[in-house]
Formats: C-alpha cells, structure tokens, sequence
C-alpha cells in the first residue's frame, strides 16, 4: 500500500483541483494525474470524476474517503511517535478554527511553537462552529476550536468564557443605553449568521426567550459587522472578535448577560499524535496567560 497516493488524493480532494494539488505537494499536474490513475487501477474502481469544473468524488470514493483519512490520521501519528522517540519532534498538524481563535490566538501560539519545533509544520481549516466539528468527526483535522457543549466525541479542554456583546449602528436610538435588552431584537432589523453557525447567539435569545426579527443571514462574521456599521440591522459577537479592533459602531453588554466557552478538541484516546498534544499544551498555556494578565 503506497501512502503517498492516499495523500495525493486526500490533496486533490481538499483542495478540489488538480492543478492546486499539484502546486501544494510541489509536482506536476500530470504526476498527480498519473498516481490518481495508478491508484484507481490498484483499487478496482474509479474513485473521482474529472472535468473542467474541478474534481468530485464517486460513491465509491464518498465511502473509501472516511478510510483513506484515518489511514493517513494513523500514519501521521505514527510518524510523530518516532520522531519523539529520536528526540526530533516533527510531524505535521491539522487545526480547525473559526475566526476569532483564527485572528488573535493562533498566530501568537504559531510562532512561539515554530521557534520551539521548527520541524513540525501546520495546516489551518477556517471556518465556523459546524465546519470545525465536521473536520474533527471525519478526521480532517487533528486539534480544533469548538464552543462547549461539543457533540463530536472528542477530548475537549475548556479554554475560555467569552461575553456575547451587542453590536448596533452609530447614533442609534439606543445611543445613551449602558446595556442593550435582548428583547429589542424582536423589533430591530437582525443580523444573522447561518443557523449551522449560529450557536452563539441562537443560545443567549433562546435563554432570554426571544425571537429575532432576522432580516439578513450571511456565514461570514465581518460581513455582519460591515453590514450593522451601514446600519442594516443588529446583531450579537463575541467579545474576543471584536476585540482590538475600531469600528464604526456601537457595542454594548447584553441583558440578561450571555457567554460562550471556548474550548480545545483533540482526538479522544491515543489518537492525538505527540505534536499534536504538545501544540495543544501550548494553547492551554496562552489562555491562561492571556487571561491571567487581563485580572
């Protein structure tokens, strides 16, 4: 069994193109092409359809996918155990992580690791909440950012609480209010993630027993923010996404209070490999600085 054509169509597949799998393992389109073709004759069926559109998997491959990437999972953790056995840790590590975690806490961790462990390389998954537990249920990733409760079985380690925040127009008419009463989201124009992502805000009106006049959903968190400074609704953050950043708009603390936990899912049991779990370390140690100098 030759690993590197699994790669090769792990590749293809995450990137959805032949010419960006080609440039992401440093070969040739027709080299990539070629080990498809090897691999498909190996297998005994086709596992990918190929037009100008880009690539997509066949129901066979749909069903060898889930295999081929706990194949790849296991190999990459027996990789890491060596390498910490010979004192050289290295490896490769898979983070999923929506975009607050995205912007202020990984590329401060990211450097200080890449100091300690230049060996170990990283790919980062940005999404939000559903794509994340996603990666993890079906192996993409090997650490990922969750908000607790998680459902995917995973260990998960409770990083954070983060205050939910209201974000509202300049010089609207709640202006001079200290706090903003969740309740006024039933009349406002609300601003709306997709429900998959949603978890956040969905759970503090839920709480509240509010129902929103949602007028506008989009997947992308800075879209809601451009969208509320040009005054087309409302909407609720979190607090570490807002955070250190100017804009024209007005956010206040919500009534009743509402916050999100963050929390850190690695693979349950011995699956996460040694990088992995001295990455997570490294995370847990941040927070808790981050955290400390901010009392």
């Amino acid at each position: 069994m030759a690993l590197d054509r699994y790669q090769t169509l792990m590749t293809v597949v995450d990137t959805g193109s032949l010419t960006r799998a080609a440039e992401q393992l440093g070969c040739t389109q027709s080299a990539v092409s070629h080990c498809l073709d090897t691999l498909e004759k190996e297998l005994g069926f086709t596992v990918l359809r190929r037009s100008r559109a880009g690539v997509q998997l066949t129901g066979e491959g749909e069903r060898l996918l889930p295999a081929v990437r706990s194949l790849l999972g296991a190999a990459e953790q027996l990789r890491q155990t060596a390498s910490s056995i010979r004192g050289l840790e290295s490896g490769t590590v898979r983070i999923g992580a929506f975009t607050s975690v995205a912007v202020h806490w990984l590329p401060p961790v990211l450097k200080e690791f890449q100091r300690d462990y230049p060996r170990v390389d990283f790919r980062l998954f940005n999404g939000d909440y559903h794509d994340v537990e996603q990666w993890l249920t079906d192996g993409s990733v090997d650490v990922g950012f969750v908000a607790l409760p998680c459902p995917v079985d995973c260990e998960c380690i409770p990083l954070m609480e983060d205050r939910l925040l209201a974000i509202l127009p300049k010089h609207s008419r709640f202006e001079n209010y200290p706090k903003f009463p969740l309740i006024e989201c039933e009349t406002e124009p609300f601003i709306s993630l997709l429900e998959s992502s949603d978890h956040d805000a969905r759970r503090a009106l839920e709480a509240a027993g509010v129902k929103p006049n949602v007028r506008f959903y989009t997947k992308d968190d800075y879209a809601v923010i451009a969208m509320v400074e040009q005054g087309l609704g409302v909407s609720i953050m979190p607090e570490l996404l807002l955070k250190g950043r100017q804009y024209d708009l007005q956010i206040l603390p919500l009534i009743p209070e509402a916050k999100r936990t963050i929390g850190l899912a690695t693979a349950a049991g011995d699956k996460a490999g040694p990088a992995t779990r001295r990455f997570s370390d490294y995370i847990v140690r941040y927070v808790t600085e981050q955290a400390r100098r901010a009392e």
